[in-house]
């Protein structure tokens, strides 16, 4: 089959690879039929995250069943469903107690309590490294999704891939950022960027009763989508001080809730690049501490933006003396995933006005260039893996070693 495969930093090409197979009772064969590139696979790209050896990318797709394992009860071929992006048992303590990111069972190599560098995660997640499972993704013709009967929801008849496919992940993730703020209604929530993750944070926000949704992002067009899709007020941390005109919209108090929806490669300038280097860090905190500084005394911070190394001068004291509530991690998707196909169905929220690109999945390498890059005004990149494909120069197949 044809896949998007990660080499190395800065090299994914569309390769041929091995078909998937079914490798345990509980498996299932998926035809993808729609795909799509998250931020976080960006992190792989720059080798901020490691990955040592060749790897199918992707966590968010979706697609029809072509073969079942004999213990799977809960699907069968022909079935058209959409898969979150954490890989849950089902069956151990975590995923028992509503924390499937935290599955016991999922990543049997590098699973542990510590959340150590580069050993003891959590939950294995979709074409996210060996650290996190080394499960092949689905930015592919077709992929393996083990614990079938957990985590994969059959999807309408009615509804579009594109309606839906954002389900897998960047909705569920944008949900969590405010679930975890327990809004009560009327609360002013500043969301840091605005990407896939944050654009849906925005629409999130909304839906449980903020009364005002602040977008902030370096890149004015993507402000002028947030503008267009979800009706927000922006702010340019080019342009005008972040903090201090939070402040002055807030009646110098701050937002009752911020969020960190980009995580540790945000823009950068040569002093905070010299910073990381002198303090061997990986990439910046520097969204992180502006959300403290314009989050309100008593407040909550969420972050949904991946980080993966610590940092020096961490504010623990501006947190302590505000009083600030944070909340982090990966989505608990499954908490969420059917409420949330509710809200597309009975269409109270779109989630596909935020799609900029559609490509075949042949020309993943450059749906990956023009994301990285933020060229043609580029938000969101899906990808198509049996539409107007193109011929490749890999012919020999490439190992994916699972």
């Amino acid at each position: 089959m044809k896949a998007a495969v990660f080499h190395k930093p800065g090299d994914i090409r569309y390769d041929t690879v091995e078909d998937p197979r079914l490798e345990q009772d509980t498996d299932v064969i998926l035809r993808v039929t729609s795909t799509a590139i998250c931020g976080s696979d960006l992190h792989i790209l720059s080798g901020g995250v490691p990955q040592p050896k060749p790897m199918i990318m992707g966590h968010e797709f979706m697609g029809i069943v072509e073969e079942v394992g004999k213990g799977v009860t809960k699907l069968k071929k022909g079935d058209r469903v959409v898969v979150p992006f954490p890989i849950s048992c089902g069956e151990c303590f975590f995923c028992k107690h509503d924390a499937s990111p935290s599955c016991e069972n999922s990543n049997y190599k590098h699973y542990g309590p510590n959340g150590d560098l580069a050993d003891q995660k959590g939950a294995a997640l979709f074409g996210y490294t060996d650290l996190y499972g080394g499960y092949s993704g689905g930015q592919a013709e077709y992929v393996r999704v083990p614990y079938a009967d957990i985590s994969p929801r059959i999807v309408p008849d009615n509804m579009t891939d594109e309606q839906v496919l954002f389900l897998t992940d960047i909705f569920p993730t944008g949900w969590s950022a405010i679930d975890w703020a327990q809004l009560k209604g009327g609360e002013v929530v500043a969301i840091f960027g605005s990407g896939p993750v944050g654009l849906m944070a925005q629409k999130a926000a909304w839906l449980n009763g903020a009364s005002r949704v602040i977008a902030i992002d370096p890149l004015n067009y993507r402000l002028e989508r947030a503008k267009a899709v979800n009706k927000v007020e922006t702010l340019n941390p080019n342009e005008v001080d972040v903090v201090e005109a939070i402040r002055e919209m807030t009646g110098g108090r701050g937002a009752d809730v911020c969020v960190d929806a980009v995580g540790f490669e945000p823009e950068r300038n040569i002093m905070d690049k010299a910073k990381a280097l002198i303090n061997f860090e990986v990439g910046s905190m520097k969204v992180l501490d502006m959300a403290f500084k314009a989050v309100r005394r008593s407040g909550t911070v969420t972050i949904v933006g991946v980080y993966g190394s610590p940092y020096d001068n961490f504010p623990l004291h501006r947190i302590f003396d505000k009083g600030v509530t944070l909340k982090m991690g990966q989505a608990p998707v499954l908490n969420y995933i059917d409420h949330l196909i509710d809200l597309v169905a009975t269409e109270k929220v779109v989630l596909d006005d935020i799609i900029s690109h559609t490509l075949p999945l042949s020309e993943v390498t450059r749906g990956y260039e023009i994301f990285d890059k933020k060229e043609e005004d580029c938000v969101k990149v899906v990808l198509k893996p049996w539409e107007q494909q193109k011929p490749t120069e890999n012919t020999e197949p490439v190992k994916i070693e699972n």
